[in-house]
């Protein structure tokens, strides 16, 4: 065993939002609450959630990070180290790319190789092209090699991992609080609901059309770029609540029929924050979701035809379900589990 690290610092890709990996965050800010939170981008505005950091490191001049891609890079090895036993990496891009000399030990929580230049670049393809796509795949091939361990938060992702990168990951499953996300006494069980950004990767227009067309109630949680087409296009029995907070969130999962995740998603944590609260997941049979649901114990899982989906909905009982067996699925990715395996590897690290 090593020694327990005196000084850490969290390193995430960009701070400007609310979803999974922020939850990861705020996890490791209770384990180390006096280290400072480095980053590319920080918008305070929309990731206030952040203010609990004793000290957030970013650039004065904010930017659309997706725009300069090319620049985080730069940001990231431009950052010092020197001072710290630990540094920890939360990222998809650029921030396991940071320059640390050997007594600081550098430990990747790898939430997927780079979605644009690796595993999806089809989806990307009209916004990196030529020369700038070839030195950031150049450089994310390099950058991959400078963290001491991987941690994958998902077979999905451990897969990716040394498929792209050819390197070896612990898998530690990112954490769900399950002491809040708890099943209610008297659900109502009168719609379905969807939680997420609305993003087009999220197949929220497919479903969403789905819906008018059983004319099923549908309850959607969270904001994104496809917000106002998605309302134009739903019915009276589709609702649009917004962000939410945790304790209306919990409401919505607890009062639900089931949680419709039928997207891929590198782990996914409303899935299992649905089960946590007893409710099954009618979830895409691909990526992180076809890891923690169970079908036909604590879900549906589905393949990706709208017909399938369909059916799903029509027939589904979820009499069939028993919320006992569903939320002891989802304790398995406990935070508490998630917080003792990292210790665990942070101190053999060290």
């Amino acid at each position: 065993m090593g020694s327990i690290p005196k000084r850490v610092a969290i390193v995430y890709d960009w701070v400007v939002k609310w979803g999974g990996a922020e939850r990861v965050l705020l996890t490791l800010h209770e384990m180390y609450p006096d280290a400072p939170l480095y980053t590319s981008v920080y918008n305070s505005k929309t990731a206030g959630w952040a203010k609990v950091f004793p000290k957030i490191c970013a650039p004065k001049i904010r930017f659309d990070h997706k725009l300069f891609a090319w620049a985080l890079p730069i940001i990231f090895e431009s950052y010092n180290f020197d001072d710290y036993d630990l540094v920890i990496s939360v990222t998809s891009f650029a921030a396991k790319g940071i320059i640390t000399k050997p007594h600081t030990k550098h430990i990747c929580i790898c939430l997927t190789p780079t979605r644009f230049l690796w595993s999806h670049v089809e989806h990307y393809k009209t916004k990196y092209f030529g020369p700038l796509f070839n030195y950031l795949k150049c450089w994310d091939k390099t950058a991959s090699n400078r963290p001491d361990k991987y941690i994958a938060i998902s077979d999905t992702v451990k897969k990716r991992i040394k498929k792209y990168y050819d390197l070896d990951s612990q898998i530690i499953y990112p954490p769900v609080d399950t002491n809040y996300f708890v099943p209610s006494e008297n659900p109502r069980e009168d719609y379905f609901l969807l939680v997420g950004r609305m993003e087009s990767y999220k197949n929220s227009r497919k479903i969403i059309e789905i819906f008018n067309e059983l004319n099923e109630p549908l309850v959607v949680v969270g904001t994104g770029n496809e917000e106002s087409k998605l309302k134009s296009i739903s019915g009276r029995k589709i609702e649009f609540v917004g962000l939410v907070s945790d304790q209306k969130l919990r409401e919505y999962y607890q009062n639900c029929k089931a949680v419709i995740f039928w997207h891929e998603e590198d782990f996914g944590i409303v899935p299992v924050e649905a089960m946590a609260c007893g409710k099954p997941v009618i979830g895409l049979n691909h990526g992180g979701v076809a890891e923690t649901v169970i079908s036909s114990k604590t879900g549906i899982l589905i393949d990706d035809k709208p017909e399938s989906l369909k059916a799903t909905i029509l027939n589904f009982d979820s009499r069939k379900f028993d919320p006992r067996v569903i939320r002891k699925r989802a304790l398995e990715y406990s935070k508490a589990k998630f917080i003792d395996k990292l210790i665990k590897l942070c101190n053999i690290v060290i």
